[in-house]
């Protein structure tokens, strides 16, 4: 039986008690020694001498769903016949670019089935999706199947904490362990690595399915850019002769696709440049081929004599590849705005000094009615919605 995991809102399970207790035959024996040459610290299995039970009703704090004290968190979990059998949460400490599971925990007839894995793939398609460095948790010494299971999960022992229930903890064999989860890290990739070419007939198929996998998800449960490449391509706004994929080894990689845009001041009309989706392979996220892409594709429209690029994008990204919010150079939205993620670049010295106004786009990007997105999405493997914290819908 599939079991759906859906978001929990905190609005309705603000407060859920989650009734985690369990019983064990063995532990992690800690041992701490001090020498004139340092620590060291231990860890080994070993049998109890009698099933130690811990129960919910023992502890003075509960867990809880959505306490005070997790100004970020975020929950998901099953609902059979209007019970919570299984439930996730987390918060993402934003100091350290880490994100937290707070509680994870399936009731017991429910175990062995998969949900625990599900649950965990969700953790860490959000660490992937906010580009956080590891995932952590904690659990006890005590708690060995816990243990077993974040092991098959490529959990590792991070750190602990000998005093953290209280000043006996290694005498009740219940020690505070911490464990971390640490996204596969590729090495960054050059252009000698990668082809970057022209987008072929032949490659559409596999550049759209590329661009839902990469955008599932992120902005809204499921996407629709693999749509908007599909349409983008016929459309008189669209302008193939900059737009590039990146291929290694045979395999597309990434794509960026270019169109026109115009910034109006009264009754004159700049022409400027946008570009979207720019997307990446999410196995290969993080190595520089968006980066690549931009910069040869960048290159292209200086040659072509552009202005500018003018973009909707992230942030924390596309400063560092020279954009500056649009307030810089007099250009607003259509309806007289301004933010962070609304982005514009000069493709030669003060080239928007005199491109004044409200900015555009092409149509297209709005012709992406819901039904039809679904339509398309019967032309690619069947992926799961999912709502994260963030989205825009």
């Amino acid at each position: 039986m599939d079991y759906e995991i859906i978001h929990l809102p905190k609005e309705i399970w603000k407060d859920t008690t989650l009734p985690i207790g369990y019983t064990t035959e063995e532990y992690y024996d800690v041992t701490l020694e001090k020498s004139t040459s340092g620590y060291s610290i231990q860890l080994s299995r070993k049998k109890l001498s009698a099933p130690l039970t811990h129960t919910p009703e023992e502890y003075d704090f509960p867990d809880r769903l959505y306490a005070d004290y997790r100004e970020h968190a975020y929950a998901w979990g099953i609902v059979v016949e209007d019970e919570l059998i299984a439930a996730l949460e987390t918060d993402p400490e934003l100091w350290s670019n880490r994100l937290r599971i707070t509680e994870i925990w399936v009731s017991e007839d429910y175990r062995r089935k998969g949900i625990g894995h599900g649950l965990m793939e969700i953790a860490k398609e959000q660490a992937r999706k906010e580009r956080r460095r590891c995932i952590i948790l904690e659990t006890q010494s005590c708690n060995v199947d816990a243990l077993d299971f974040y092991h098959q999960e490529g959990f590792t022992l991070i750190g602990l904490d000998t005093w953290a229930y209280s000043n006996d903890d290694m005498q009740k064999k219940e020690v505070r362990l911490e464990m971390g989860w640490f996204p596969r890290k590729r090495e960054k990739v050059t252009l000698e690595e990668i082809e970057i070419r022209a987008e072929q007939m032949k490659d559409h198929h596999a550049v759209e399915a590329l661009t839902q996998r990469a955008f599932w998800n992120k902005h809204q449960p499921g996407c629709d850019e693999h749509y908007l490449v599909h349409k983008l391509r016929t459309h008189e706004d669209y302008l193939p002769e900059l737009s590039r994929i990146a291929v290694k080894d045979g395999e597309i990689l990434g794509a960026i696709f270019y169109s026109r845009a115009q910034v109006t001041d009264g009754d004159t009309i700049h022409d400027v440049l946008t570009f979207g989706p720019l997307c990446v392979e999410p196995s290969w996220q993080g190595c520089g081929i968006g980066e690549l892409l931009f910069k040869e594709t960048m290159e292209l429209a200086k040659e072509m004599c552009y202005k500018g690029i003018i973009i909707f994008g992230e942030p924390d990204y596309y400063p560092r590849l020279g954009f500056k919010t649009c307030d810089h150079f007099g250009i607003t939205t259509a309806d007289g705005k301004n933010f962070d993620a609304f982005m514009g670049i000069e493709l030669s010295e003060n080239s928007f000094s005199e491109t004044k106004g409200k900015y555009s786009y092409s149509e297209v990007f709005e012709d992406l009615p819901k039904e039809e997105v679904e339509k398309y999405n019967e032309n690619f493997p069947p992926l799961k919605k999912q709502r994260f914290p963030d989205q825009w819908d």
